[in-house]
């Protein structure tokens, strides 16, 4: 019996994901390559399953009042479509032997384990290369697996502090921030679907698997940007400093008479564009150039709030629209997935849930297209599995020969 009984297709078709990993970090990149047409088997806990299926609320149940029996989190929901569940308990003979089993049908094992314990439970690197010489293995820690801290266990939280991404994000060095979503668990995840992605294409001209490692640190660092040369080239610190570029002006927030706008004057011709839009000197003391606007950053942004606050903000983002200054305004969650061009990108999609029945997840944030331009994106999608749906499923794929 195939895992794939959806007739689902993509550049991943075929590729067998098997998915030690709960919480996010793992989950999500996991999700990523479900996404791609992999089949993914979700291997929980019998005891209650992913680590998620507990966090909340929101939780959701199938009809008001039902109680929890039923209930789902939302925060499962959102990185788990597209995967099978089967529930193992990896400290019995019968879980470790149709682990085994799955690595030795697999392509790609996901595990975020802390460091140790895969080796414990008789899953060493040796041990999966014996299984299946030509098996992908993404490993995703907290700090990494080794150095001086290797092992330490990490929550999103704990490494945006840890890795810099707060001490630059906020209202000023004295209101660091934490970003509104998990972002060092997505990037971790998104980095290691990268990884493996590189790994697999290596596969087709070796024949052999890689063990591809990233963390929750390496993800964040990898997203310094120029916040990282700023000190690795020039030795500055960057600090937080609100909704304004530290590089560029004027970038970022400003007031209107009913709202706010954003805007991107990221270079000179823009701003003459910009100045030409608005009745200002572009050659005024201090705003002639890039760097001494970015040096008279309080002037600028003085100046450009006292003209915007004259204004409403649709028929300002109109304005500037017209005179070709990139802008935009700030769109709660529901403006967003209301916002007919996130729909139009396919960023939303229907799927029928086997407790809760139809419901609307994110969708994927990849599009493909033919060389003549016919789409060829997958529309359709597993909803995220209740623990153990695929228990049968799965036991009969892996009863089939090698």
């Amino acid at each position: 019996m195939p895992l794939n009984t959806t007739g689902r297709t993509g550049p991943l078709d075929g590729t067998v994901v098997v998915d030690l990993t709960r919480a996010l970090a793992g989950p999500h990149a996991a999700m990523m390559l479900g996404d791609l047409g992999a089949d993914v088997i979700k291997i929980e806990s019998p005891k209650g399953g992913d680590d998620t299926r507990v966090w909340g609320p929101p939780f959701v149940t199938p009809e008001p009042g039902d109680g929890h029996a039923d209930r789902e989190s939302t925060y499962f929901l959102s990185a788990n479509r597209n995967k099978r569940s089967i529930a193992l308990d990896l400290k019995t003979d019968d879980g470790r032997d149709a682990l085994e089993a799955m690595i030795a049908k697999a392509d790609v094992l996901l595990e975020n384990f802390r460091t140790g314990v895969l080796d414990r439970l008789g899953f060493t690197t040796e041990r999966l290369a014996e299984l299946n010489p030509g098996l992908v293995v993404l490993s995703i820690s907290g700090f990494g697996h080794d150095g001086p801290e290797g092992g330490r266990s990490g929550y999103d939280q704990i490494a945006q502090g840890e890795a810099g991404l707060m001490s630059f994000t906020g209202s000023g060095p004295d209101d660091v921030q934490r970003v509104g979503v998990p972002i060092a668990d997505l990037l971790a995840g998104m980095y290691g679907a990268f990884g493996v992605l590189a790994a697999l294409r290596e596969r087709d001209r070796t024949g052999r698997g890689k063990v591809v490692r990233t963390s929750l640190l390496a993800s964040v660092v990898g997203v310094h940007a120029f916040q990282g040369t700023k000190w690795t080239v020039a030795g500055e610190i960057g600090q937080a400093q609100g909704n304004h570029h530290p590089s560029i002006c004027p970038y970022g927030l400003f007031p209107t008479s009913d709202g706010a706008v954003q805007i991107s004057v990221g270079s000179e011709g823009l701003w003459h564009r910009f100045c030409d839009g608005f009745g200002i000197d572009p050659d005024l003391e201090g705003m002639a150039t890039n760097p001494q606007r970015v040096g008279s950053r309080d002037d600028v942004v003085e100046l450009v709030s006292k003209i915007f606050r004259t204004y409403e903000t649709e028929p300002l983002l109109a304005l500037l629209d017209e005179i070709g200054v990139p802008a935009g305004k700030v769109r709660n969650v529901q403006e967003v997935y209301e916002w007919e061009q996130t729909r139009s990108q396919g960023l939303l999609v229907d799927v029928e849930h086997e407790t809760l029945g139809k419901v609307t997840l994110p969708g994927p944030p990849l599009r493909f297209f033919d060389a003549d331009g016919a789409e060829t994106t997958e529309t359709r999608h597993l909803a995220p599995p209740v623990l153990g749906a695929d228990e049968n499923l799965v036991r009969a794929w892996l009863a089939e020969s090698v």
